[in-house]
C-alpha cells in the first residue's frame, strides 16, 4: 500500500526590500510580555486640567486647635515684601484667628523686611527685644529656573530653626515653599488660606513659652521692655544672681 506523503507547506517568498509581516499569535504574544514593563514605565506628565489639580494637591487638613486663650498673649509678624497680595492674604488670614482667639491689637506687632532671606535675622532681633511670646515669620518661594529656590528654602527653614533654638521664643514657620505661583495662591488666597492655621498656632506656642517661663513680664532682658519712668534708671544686676 502506497501512503500518500503529507505535504509541507513551502515558504512564502518575499522580494528583496519587503519585510515580513509578523504573525497575530507572535504580535500578540510581545504584547503581553511587554504589558508588565509598561505598566511599570512612570506615566506620562499630566497636561490640562489634570495637570493643574495634580498642581493645587495639599498634603492633607490642618492640625486640630481646642480653645486657645490668648488675651496675654503677644505675638510677633514679620512680612517678606516679595509678592504681597498673597503674603497680605496670609497675614490677614493669621490675624482674624489671633483676634478670635482673644489677642489683643497692642499685643500684635508687626514689621516687614525685602525677602524670606531676610527673615531669620529680623527674627533673632524680634526674638532678643522680649517683646513678644511667638513669632510668625510669612514669606513665599516659588521655584523658577534656577537652584536658588532651594538654596533659599534650606537657608530660611534652618534659620528659623536656629533662632527659636537659641533664643527660646517660639518661631513659626509661615514660609510657603511653592513649585509654582497656582499652587502659591491655592495656599494663600480662599479657601486654602494657610494663615488662619499659623495664627492659632502662634497663639497656641505663645502658651506654651508662657507656661515655661512663668508668663508675660513687665520688663525684658538686654534692656527692652516697657517706657515709663524705670526706664530711665540704669539696670543693675542683683548681686545674688549668677549666670543667667
Amino acid at each position: 500500500v502506497r501512503m500518500a506523503r503529507l505535504r509541507q507547506p513551502q515558504a512564502r517568498r518575499y522580494p528583496r526590500g519587503e519585510s515580513r509581516a509578523a504573525p497575530q499569535h507572535t504580535m500578540l504574544a510581545v504584547t503581553l510580555a511587554a504589558l508588565p514593563s509598561l505598566l511599570l514605565s512612570p506615566s506620562v506628565p499630566a497636561t490640562g486640567s489634570r495637570a493643574r489639580a495634580a498642581a493645587v494637591r495639599m498634603a492633607g487638613d490642618g492640625p486640630s486647635f481646642g480653645d486657645l486663650d490668648g488675651s496675654t498673649a503677644r505675638i510677633g509678624i514679620i512680612k517678606a515684601r516679595w509678592h504681597p497680595e498673597m503674603s497680605d492674604s496670609l497675614i490677614a488670614g493669621a490675624k482674624e484667628a489671633l483676634a478670635a482667639c482673644g489677642v489683643k491689637e497692642e499685643n500684635i506687632v508687626e514689621t516687614e523686611v525685602p525677602g524670606s532671606y531676610e527673615l531669620p535675622l529680623a527674627a533673632r532681633y524680634m526674638a532678643l527685644s522680649g517683646s513678644v511670646d511667638a513669632i510668625l515669620p510669612v514669606g513665599i518661594l516659588i521655584k523658577g529656573d534656577t537652584y536658588h529656590f532651594e538654596a533659599i528654602s534650606d537657608s530660611v527653614s534652618s534659620g528659623l530653626m536656629s533662632v527659636g533654638m537659641q533664643t527660646g521664643v517660639p518661631i513659626l514657620f509661615g514660609v510657603l515653599t511653592c513649585m509654582s505661583e497656582e499652587q502659591a495662591r491655592v495656599r494663600s488666597i480662599g479657601p486654602g488660606n494657610h494663615g488662619p492655621d499659623w495664627g492659632r498656632a502662634a497663639v497656641e506656642m505663645a502658651l506654651l513659652r508662657q507656661s515655661a517661663v512663668g508668663g508675660p513680664k513687665s520688663k525684658f532682658f538686654m534692656g527692652f521692655g516697657d517706657s515709663g519712668e524705670d526706664d530711665a534708671k540704669p539696670m543693675t544686676r542683683p548681686a545674688e544672681r549668677i549666670g543667667f
